[in-house]
């Protein structure tokens, strides 16, 4: 059953920039992972209180702010995007080359951003192609759309040259620097596809050095020594440097690939796997080997990938569906698969910790029903909380032809006006 299109929520939408200090919320009888049912309280973009349901009235002091009723919902830490690729979202269809004509850039990263919202990815990280056919205006346009979507998701950056050595490397440099003086905030790249990798993930680390930001680059890994050079010389970097997809990682002969992963988890890489598929700027399909990652103590985190491009014309961007299939395909439990989309991504991106608990940022999906294993299977109806307000909310209804028997039965209904 399809989902139906995002409906506005209650409240009023706020302003591009989003107000300065939002209304408060109490989202009322939401049920959290441990079983509870629960009133959460939001005031001024974080969780003011938490308390069991019906306790949060109004004290004489304050308001308990606007109710929102979320029975029947299951309340998380919001996940988060690690792996998009907005130039080139929702391109499949558009036939011949990809477009980066910064028009068409940003109406698609700015209909992919919302779409990726209204999944409850309330902060995504953009990986975007400079210099070449690019040039700079992709780059551009999806800092325009990072502005323009201010106040309802938080989109970030990352430059993409495609070569950074030899004569040919010098062009690729200069527009990297030029792009982080425009505003990205990460440096990224492909290795694999410069003449010299090594000399390349180099220049990459140079400039993150001179700008003091991230690194993201994306690599298949099917070569170990290689990737063992990257960890190595990444080791400097502490935590802000990831990796990704690695699908290559999973072809290697199972010591091969334990003692790689071992040298990631010394260099404090961070792995983004993309378990919904690959992405064109890295060679090879698959995700990475998962369980054997996290066994060696890497931290993994798992993004969406290519969103109806080339590289996958039917992605969908949703992070539920990435848990869904790291719990299906890869063996994590529910809890694990999900943090892999939300604190392990956070963490990556540098992104404060979020949980439902006082003083945490209000960064919250809410999404029916009762378990965590049950809403990474339907997962229909969705509340987005950004900044301590409802930013989008998609309902979805289940009928069942009318037909008597589903009520004699009792058979699970979404229905109509049930939704917050």
């Amino acid at each position: 059953m399809p989902d139906s299109q995002p409906q506005p929520p209650s409240h009023s939408w706020p302003s591009p920039s989003g107000p300065a200090d939002p209304a408060p919320l109490l989202l009322c009888g939401a049920r959290l992972t441990d079983g509870r049912t629960v009133d959460v309280r939001l005031g001024g973009g974080r969780i003011e209180a938490v308390g069991t349901a019906g306790s949060l009235a109004a004290d004489g002091t304050r308001t308990c702010g606007t109710p929102i009723d979320l029975s029947g919902y299951l309340l998380l830490p919001a996940p988060a995007e690690p792996h998009a690729h907005a130039d080139t979202a929702l391109s499949a269809d558009d036939g011949g080359p990809v477009s980066y004509d910064p028009r068409d850039v940003q109406r698609r990263a700015t209909e992919a951003a919302l779409l990726q919202l209204g999944h409850g990815a309330t902060a995504l990280r953009a990986h975007v192609r400079v210099g070449d056919m690019a040039g700079l205006g992709a780059l551009t346009a999806v800092l325009r759309t990072a502005r323009s979507l201010r106040g309802l998701a938080e989109l970030t950056t990352v430059a993409m040259p495609r070569v950074l050595t030899g004569t040919a490397g010098a062009d690729g440099l200069a527009v990297l620097r030029d792009a982080m003086k425009m505003g990205a905030t990460v440096v990224g790249g492909c290795p694999d596809l410069d003449p010299d990798p090594t000399g390349y993930v180099e220049a990459v680390l140079e400039v993150a050095a001179e700008h003091g930001c991230p690194v993201d680059l994306h690599t298949d890994a099917a070569d170990p020594a290689r990737l063992a050079r990257f960890a190595a010389m990444a080791g400097g970097m502490r935590s802000r440097v990831t990796l990704g997809p690695c699908g290559g990682l999973a072809r290697l002969p199972a010591e091969v690939a334990g003692r790689t992963a071992d040298r990631l988890a010394a260099a404090g890489v961070t792995v983004v796997c993309l378990p919904q598929g690959g992405c064109g700027a890295a060679d090879g399909r698959g995700a990475a080997p998962v369980r054997l990652l996290r066994s060696a103590g890497v931290r993994v985190a798992a993004g969406s990938g290519a969103l109806r491009d080339v590289s996958n014309p039917v992605g969908r961007g949703d992070p539920l569906e990435a848990a869904y299939l790291l719990a299906s395909c890869h063996g994590l439990s529910a809890g694990d698969a999900y943090a892999a989309v939300s604190t392990s991504v956070r963490a990556a991106l540098g992104l404060p910790e979020v949980r439902v608990e006082a003083g945490f940022p209000a960064e919250l999906l809410a999404v029916r029903g009762d378990r965590l294993s049950e809403v990474l299977s339907p997962a229909y109806s969705r509340v987005v909380v950004h900044g301590g307000r409802v930013v989008t909310r998609t309902s979805a209804v289940r009928d069942y032809c009318g037909s008597a028997a589903t009520a004699e039965s009792g058979l699970p209904r979404q229905g109509r006006g049930e939704t917050p």
